[in-house]
C-alpha cells in the first residue's frame, strides 16, 4: 500500500481563475469574439498608420466616391479632371490623349501661356509631375504631360472627399478609447463606492445608498448635457465625467457582493486577527469582487459606445474633424439613399464589436458563475 501511494502521480488542482479560464476556452463564441475584439483593437490603434490616406485629407475631385477595389480615377473620370484643371489655367484644349499612365494635353490661349500654369495640373488629385514638352514659338501654345495619380479608396470617400477607411479606423480608436476609458472611471468608483458600503453596514449603508437612489432619479440625459457644457468640447474630460455618473449600477452590485462576502468565514476569520476594515476591504472583499466586476466591465463598455454615438448622432459628442463611429452613423443617416456606403461600414464595425462585447460577457459570466461548477 505504502509502494503504491509513493509511485502514484500527484494530483495538481486548479485554481478558480484557472477553471474559468478553461471554461471559457470551451465556449466558441466568446473565444470568437475575443479574438475579434483583439484584432479590431488592434486595426483601430495601428491601422490609421498604414492607410495611404490621413483621416482629414480632402480630395476635392473625389467626392462621394463609392467603394471600389482598383484605383481612381477612372478611364472615364481623366478627361473630366483635366478640363476642371485646365479650366483653372484660362486656356483651351486642343487635343488630349493617354500613353499608359501619362496624359499628354495641348493647350492654345490668345495670350502667351505661362510656364507656371503647370501648377493647376499638380494641384489636381488626378495628376502629378506635370511638365511641357513644347512650346509654339509665339508662346499662344504649349503641350503639356502629367502622370496620372493613381488613389485606393477601398471604403469609398464621404461628402467632402475624405477616406472613409482611414475615418472609420481613427473612429474605432476613438469610440473603443472612449469606452475603456469611461468603463474604468465607473469600475472603480463603483467597487470602491459599493464595496465600503456593503462592508461597512448599518447607517452608513443606508446614507450611502440614498445618495445613490437620489442620483438615479435625476434626469441621465440632463446630466450628460450638462457635463457637455461644462467641459466643453474635450471628449477625454466629458467621458470622465460620463463614467463617474455610470457608476451607479456598478455600486449596487457590489455593495450586494460585499454584503455576503463580509459574513463568510475568512473575513470573520480576518477580524478576529485584528486586521483592521481597511485591510480587509482591500485584501478580501475587493479582490473576492473581480468576477462581477469583470462581467459587468464587458456590459460597461458598449454601452458607453451606444451613449457616445447616440451624442455624437445629436452633435454634443465627438467633434469635427475628430470622428468616431456614432459621428460617421450620423453623417451616412443622412445620405442612406444616395451613398449607402457611409452608413454601412461605420455600422458594421460598431454593430459586430457590440455583439463580441455582449458574447465575451456572456461567457465571463458562465465561466464565473460557481453554481455551474
Amino acid at each position: 500500500m505504502t509502494d503504491i501511494a509513493a509511485t502514484a502521480p500527484a494530483i495538481v488542482g486548479r485554481s478558480l481563475w484557472g477553471d474559468a479560464w478553461a471554461r471559457l476556452k470551451a465556449n466558441r463564441a466568446a473565444m470568437f469574439s475575443l479574438y475579434y475584439l483583439a484584432l479590431i483593437g488592434l486595426v483601430s490603434v495601428f491601422g490609421p498608420w498604414f492607410v495611404p490616406h490621413q483621416y482629414t485629407t480632402i480630395y476635392a475631385d473625389y467626392v462621394r466616391m463609392p467603394p471600389s477595389l482598383s484605383a481612381y480615377p477612372k478611364p472615364d473620370m481623366i478627361e473630366s479632371a483635366l478640363n476642371d484643371a485646365i479650366k483653372r489655367m484660362r486656356v483651351d484644349i486642343k487635343e488630349w490623349h493617354q500613353e499608359g499612365d501619362h496624359v499628354f494635353v495641348t493647350v492654345k490661349s490668345t495670350k502667351p501661356i505661362d510656364d507656371r500654369n503647370i501648377r493647376y495640373l499638380d494641384r489636381s488629385d488626378a495628376f502629378d509631375d506635370t511638365k511641357i514638352e513644347s512650346k509654339s514659338p509665339d508662346g499662344l501654345e504649349a503641350t503639356m504631360s502629367a502622370s496620372v495619380k493613381q488613389q485606393y479608396f477601398l471604403f469609398g470617400t464621404d461628402n467632402t472627399g475624405r477616406d472613409l477607411l482611414s475615418r472609420t479606423l481613427m473612429a474605432g480608436r476613438i469610440s473603443l478609447a472612449i469606452g475603456l476609458l469611461a468603463g474604468v472611471v465607473a469600475v472603480v468608483i463603483g467597487v470602491i463606492y459599493g464595496a465600503a458600503a456593503g462592508f461597512s453596514g448599518g447607517r452608513i449603508d443606508e446614507v450611502m445608498m440614498r445618495i445613490v437612489d437620489v442620483l438615479y432619479s435625476l434626469p441621465f440625459i440632463f446630466f450628460v448635457i450638462m457635463l457637455v457644457v461644462f467641459f466643453g468640447r474635450n471628449f477625454v474630460l466629458m467621458f470622465l465625467a460620463v463614467g463617474a455618473v455610470l457608476w451607479l449600477d456598478m455600486a449596487r452590485i457590489v455593495r450586494g457582493q460585499a454584503l455576503s462576502i463580509r459574513r463568510q468565514e475568512y473575513v470573520q476569520a480576518a477580524e478576529a486577527m485584528g486586521v483592521g476594515q481597511r485591510g480587509i476591504l482591500l485584501r478580501h472583499v475587493i479582490p473576492n469582487l473581480l468576477g462581477p466586476v469583470v462581467i459587468y466591465m464587458t456590459l460597461l463598455v458598449p454601452q458607453v459606445i451606444i451613449l457616445e454615438s447616440f451624442l455624437s448622432f445629436l452633435g454634443l459628442g465627438v467633434q469635427e474633424p475628430m470622428t468616431s463611429w456614432g459621428v460617421l452613423i450620423s453623417v451616412g443617416a443622412k445620405n442612406i439613399g444616395t451613398a449607402n456606403w457611409l452608413l454601412l461600414f461605420p455600422a458594421f464595425f460598431l454593430v459586430s464589436t457590440l455583439f463580441a462585447l455582449n458574447f465575451v460577457g456572456d461567457g465571463l459570466r458562465d465561466a464565473l458563475d460557481p453554481r455551474d461548477r
